[in-house]
């Protein structure tokens, strides 16, 4: 059974077909010809609230022809104690697919480990690979780089500001392997990238291309892109002000991009707190390109489910 937990839970090939077959679909989505899930079910379990994956997936699976299913942790039996793998199981014989919001990644992949039917991950504290895709889709879009990400993407530079140990930045620092991206990560050394990335890319043979520093002033020099989520992700709240106060030095402002290339973009994966994280001037400017990001979240879906359907059936 082919599940979507990580980046490279395709193989390159896999990896160039969703990205080709996502920009088909975003060209083609005004006559809506898509039919790839029609006649399934798929169930979203959120653990966790939700705007743009919610949104995105739901309507999706609608223009693929099917038939999303949304499933809250706090009504269903879940939550009540029932376990993983019996719940999963179910599902499995009522469903064609299943993608999950959640806290820990080891809880997501329990899920799959006793699915039958493919499991999606859309948001674990450890990585945003749906995200991280659709993101590679918009730099590809917005630098004119070749669609093939193995090409388009080599040797572009991205600088990620803030917390460097946040499921964003892992996700960056996997996808920069993946793909020969410099990944510069730059905040405070109490928030820099855990062994558990670390560990993901030597299990799987990935060469680093990611470096680190605390040094707000040279964290985007030469950047082709410079990239930035909240300081308090959810789960977080109780760390709040301590996170706050470490983070200052690490707002996103105009004056980040003094060294940065001419043509360099803002990104950001929203929901933005403009004043923490980055300034509003920044969000309003020309380099801003967050609603490009969150638009893409639904083409770089809908290829990946479709891929999914396709792939595992039988």
């Amino acid at each position: 059974m082919k599940h979507f937990l990580k980046e490279n839970d395709f193989n390159q090939k896999e990896v160039e077909r969703i990205f080709e077959q996502a920009f088909e679909m975003k060209k083609l989505r005004p006559q809506r010809p898509a039919s790839d899930l029609k006649g399934q079910s798929w169930g979203m379990m959120f653990y966790k609230q939700s705007t743009r994956t919610r949104v995105s997936f739901e309507v999706g699976i609608r223009e693929l022809g099917g038939h999303p299913l949304i499933l809250d942790r706090s009504t269903t039996q879940i939550g009540r104690g029932e376990s993983i793998e019996d719940t999963v199981k179910v599902l499995s014989r009522f469903l064609d697919g299943l993608i999950i919001r959640t806290h820990g990644h080891d809880l997501i992949e329990e899920f799959a480990s006793h699915s039958s039917i493919p499991i999606v991950n859309a948001l674990t504290d450890f990585l945003h690979p749906c995200q991280i895709f659709a993101d590679c889709m918009t730099i590809i879009e917005k630098l004119n780089c070749h669609k093939n990400p193995y090409i388009g993407l080599k040797g572009k530079k991205l600088a990620f500001f803030g917390d460097t140990s946040c499921n964003m930045a892992n996700s960056w620092i996997l996808a920069g392997a993946m793909f020969g991206m410099k990944i510069s990560l730059c905040g405070p050394e109490t928030f820099k990238p855990r062994r558990q990335i670390e560990e993901l890319l030597d299990q799987n043979g990935l060469y680093p291309t990611w470096s680190f520093t605390s040094d707000a002033s040279q964290g985007a020099a030469n950047a082709d892109a410079v990239y930035t989520d909240v300081w308090v992700s959810m789960g977080c709240e109780t760390e709040s002000q301590d996170r706050v106060q470490a983070m200052k030095p690490y707002q996103v402002t105009d004056s980040t991009f003094v060294n940065s290339s001419e043509h360099c973009i803002f990104m950001h994966c929203m929901p933005a707190h403009p004043g923490e994280e980055v300034a509003q001037s920044v969000l309003d400017s020309s380099r801003s390109i967050i609603f490009d990001q969150a638009e893409n979240r639904l083409h770089m879906q809908k290829s990946i489910l479709s891929f999914l359907s396709k792939c595992n059936s039988f």
